[in-house]
């Protein structure tokens, strides 16, 4: 009897951690793409997506409509990540009106503290974004890193680049936008 009462708790358990895993997931994807015109190309509406900042504050992508939005996924290992950062850092600092959203493949990072370190050594202070379960970065096909999608004020896709963007790049782009 004892046996059974385990293997029940145990099985209850699974089934939970399953159900809760795949909603958790679904939920995330059903947010980005609840908007029958998003898209990935030029001129579509973005994906909207929920994630939290390393802090821990929610943000939606749709929060920032109104506002050019350089959408930037990188992780600490990549190479042409690192070596984008500064300039990010840099194009942050001069420009007040674009808002640069850098979203972190954390599930693809050997620790958080190695985040933070990266973080701290580049002097970052624009939005990190954690995406734990790469479920974003899935959806808006970040494979090769860094990915960067260049948003316009009314939400629509601008430009996308593969690759890094240098400062004088990411200046052009804006600038574009207007």
């Amino acid at each position: 009897m004892k046996k059974w009462i385990i293997v029940l708790v145990v099985v209850g358990l699974l089934g939970w951690a399953v159900y809760d895993f795949v909603l958790s997931d679904d939920e995330i994807a059903e947010e980005a793409t609840q908007d029958e015109e998003a898209g990935l190309e030029r001129g579509d509406l973005a994906p909207d997506f929920k994630l939290e900042t390393i802090e821990g504050e929610e943000v939606k992508l749709s929060d920032y409509r109104g506002e050019k939005v350089l959408l930037n996924f990188w992780a600490t290992w990549c190479g042409p990540c690192r070596a984008e950062m500064p300039d990010m850092q840099k194009y942050h600092e001069e420009d007040d009106d674009a808002v640069i959203l850098a979203v972190n493949l954390t599930e693809t990072e050997q620790s958080s503290t190695g985040v933070d370190e990266f973080l701290d050594e580049y002097g970052i202070d624009f939005t990190i974004l954690s995406d734990k379960n790469t479920v974003v970065s899935n959806i808006y096909k970040a494979q090769a890193l860094p990915t960067s999608y260049l948003i316009n004020t009314e939400g629509r896709i601008h430009n996308i680049a593969v690759g890094p963007l240098n400062y004088e790049a990411m200046v052009k782009a804006f600038n574009e936008m207007d």
